[in-house]
């Protein structure tokens, strides 16, 4: 492998084709190692995320969705199952995360491939947001997710991890 700097194209043809032969016993790149750390650091993003949105719940409901909870028991219930639903649909989203956290880690491509498209759908969800007019870009709201996003595909997009993952066994 060169050491010189890449190019700014590279024609799909060349990324599809090894660069160089991986041998099996290849040593885990930092990149990949990098990666795997990003991808749990997003996940305690997630967990620290859905957290506060439980502790605001209520002033979620209030504040941004205009709807008002005092003395009306029914809606009390249902606010709180949206937010049991929330919980854990977020949660069930963490824990794949996580899972494929753990098998970047280990050198499989296909999780790398899948950790990749969805920071590229949280970039592009973001921008599309921001663009838009609806969303703000604060550390508050989306900034950090955000970067941790677009350091992952640094991470796990370089030749040093694509060849680790690609290796055969």
């Amino acid at each position: 492998m060169s050491s010189g700097k890449r190019p700014a194209y590279e024609s799909p043809g060349d990324l599809a084709r090894p660069s160089e032969p991986a041998r099996p016993s290849m040593r885990r790149p930092a990149a990949t190692v990098f990666g795997a750390v990003l991808v749990v650091l997003r996940v305690v993003a997630g967990v620290v995320w859905l957290l506060a949105l439980a502790v605001q719940w209520r002033q979620v409901l209030e504040g941004d969705f205009g709807i008002e909870l005092d003395g009306d028991v029914d809606a009390q219930t249902v606010s709180d199952v949206g937010l049991v639903l929330i919980l854990v649909g977020g949660g069930i989203v963490l824990a794949i995360e996580l899972v494929l956290a753990v098998l970047v880690y280990r050198g499989s491509n296909w999780a790398r491939i899948t950790v990749m498209v969805f920071a590229t759908i949280s970039i592009t969800w973001s921008a599309v947001d921001y663009f838009g007019g609806d969303a703000e870009i604060t550390l508050r709201t989306t900034l950090v997710t955000l970067a941790l996003d677009i350091l992952v595909l640094l991470a796990l997009s370089s030749r040093n991890a694509r060849a680790y993952a690609r290796r055969r066994r």
